[in-house]
């Protein structure tokens, strides 16, 4: 098997672990590229084309990730990972742990893991590598890797739900509130929330958002049903979908372009928390991107007009 084939076969691990290093489609799809030109310029054939690729990639999102954090302090407004439709890499074997550390909470809190911790975390926990794999990839011993393991597991333990919603539920639950909401029925949505639900927009400074996070499932309610009553006026149309391996949707205007993305935690039976990304630049790869701050106006021209 030549270079090119080996390196296209890994390429799906390859973007999954660094997406869930970075939480940037665009910089995981650079992390790999910047990969493979690293491997084709190799003089050596490697002893395990996988391990080497593994801790190239590892090493390059470690770097990238130094850096991000210092932009991520500057950024305006809530920080979310991009929306992921489709993890590319599939192991029956660990498609538990792959669908759970590529959520929105999980991602987020892999936020609170150093680089090193969020390296050995997941190469270890989520793709089950060998500790000796895991300390090449690293440059760190095992004994060291071991005790990174450790913290990043209590980090993460700290922020998790006991008891999170099973997929059938989660599914089920998803297209009820997505019905209650195309309906505006306040009723029915605050059912639905858990008491202190929250909606959180990330918006980047790039489009409107809200000033701050709305909690509490009344409020809630109330402020998803205003939506549907913009969203009539400017003909948005919001279609579920599954996003980072939970229950989303995806948020058009009229002429098919994304407007924003949704993501919805579920737990004992209630939406907990309601995501959503407004940032077009967090959007493209979804396709082409509506002006947000155009199809407000519109729709605040429509509702004068009306009123």
């Amino acid at each position: 098997m030549c270079r090119t084939e080996e390196f296209e076969e890994l390429r799906p691990l390859l973007f999954s672990l660094a997406y869930r290093m970075l939480g940037s489609i665009g910089e995981a799809e650079d992390a790999v590229q910047e990969t493979w030109l690293r491997y084709a310029a190799s003089p050596t054939e490697p002893r395990s084309v996988k391990a080497f690729l593994s801790t190239t990639v590892t090493r390059i999102a470690i770097d990238v990730l130094r850096s991000a954090r210092v932009r991520r302090e500057a950024y305006v407004g809530p920080w979310f990972p991009e929306p992921l439709l489709d993890d590319p890499y599939d192991d029956p074997e660990r498609s538990a742990e792959l669908a759970d550390s590529v959520s929105m909470a999980a991602l987020l809190l892999l936020e609170r893991l150093s680089p090193l911790e969020r390296a050995v975390f997941i190469l270890r926990e989520v793709f089950d590598f060998g500790f000796p794999e895991v300390a090449s990839a690293v440059g760190r011993s095992e004994s060291a890797c071991r005790q990174l393991v450790v913290r990043a597991r209590r980090h993460m333990a700290e922020g998790r739900p006991r008891f999170p919603a099973d997929r059938e539920e989660r599914t089920e639950l998803a297209a009820r509130f997505f019905d209650a909401f195309r309906e505006g029925d306040v009723t029915a949505l605050t059912d639905l929330l858990a008491a202190d639900a929250a909606l959180v927009g990330d918006g980047g400074g790039k489009a409107p958002q809200l000033a701050r996070a709305v909690t509490g499932a009344d409020h809630v309610a109330r402020v998803l049903a205003s939506l549907v009553d913009l969203h009539a006026r400017v003909d948005i149309t919001t279609e579920p979908c599954e996003l980072n391996g939970q229950p989303g949707a995806v948020s058009r205007d009229r002429d098919g372009r994304v407007l924003h993305t949704w993501t919805l935690d579920v737990l004992d039976g209630r939406v907990q928390t309601i995501r959503t990304i407004l940032n077009p630049d967090k959007l493209t790869h979804l396709g082409p991107v509506a002006d947000a701050w155009a199809i407000t106006r519109q729709a605040r021209r429509a509702r004068g007009a009306q009123g």
